[in-house]
């Protein structure tokens, strides 16, 4: 379970949706271990990371290493619910680490998915869980947090430099 290079912003596979994932494939299971290497590594690096989706390793199916709480793959994850209250924020990623993008994401959502045996399971999340879990499930779908900046007038202050966000923090 080696730690896997991570595509930066550029690559055209961030854009590109995944395909769905086999449980009982012994390459999901593969994937997984990389992934949780991958973002373990990361962490020690950077000093923060949550979660990490399988597409940002160059690996194109619906995983999702969610690293808060209990760390546990989700596979083929997908928003079954989510509320009309949203919340704006400062998003960012491991594809551009420098780099922090506003949002806006629902304040909660429902996320149905398989654990590692194929069991369907389900996750009620709210506020940073929310975000981060339509952040990674995003990837999956091909979409980059810099595809939902916040639009309007202001539209140009949606990007910031991560040492300029904590310094205003």
């Amino acid at each position: 379970m080696p730690a896997r290079p991570i595509l930066l912003l550029g690559n055209p596979l961030l854009w590109t949706p995944a395909a769905p994932a086999d449980p009982t494939s012994r390459e999901i299971k593969e994937i997984c271990d990389d992934l949780g290497a991958t973002l373990a590594e990361f962490r020690e690096k950077k000093g923060f990371g949550r979660a990490i989706a399988a597409p940002q390793i160059g690996k194109l199916v619906r995983v999702v290493f969610l690293g808060v709480g209990e760390p546990r793959p989700l596979l083929n994850p997908r928003i079954v619910w989510q509320s009309a209250e949203q919340m704006e924020l400062w998003d960012d990623c491991f594809s551009f680490p420098d780099l922090m993008v506003r949002v806006r994401r629902a304040a909660w959502v429902r996320v149905a998915y398989q654990d590692e045996r194929g069991a369907e399971r389900e996750l009620d999340a709210k506020n940073q869980l929310a975000e981060l879990l339509q952040h990674e499930i995003d990837h999956l779908d091909g979409i980059l947090a810099i595809d939902r900046a916040v639009s309007g007038p202001a539209a140009g202050r949606s990007f910031a430099m991560r040492s300029e966000v904590l310094r205003r923090s």
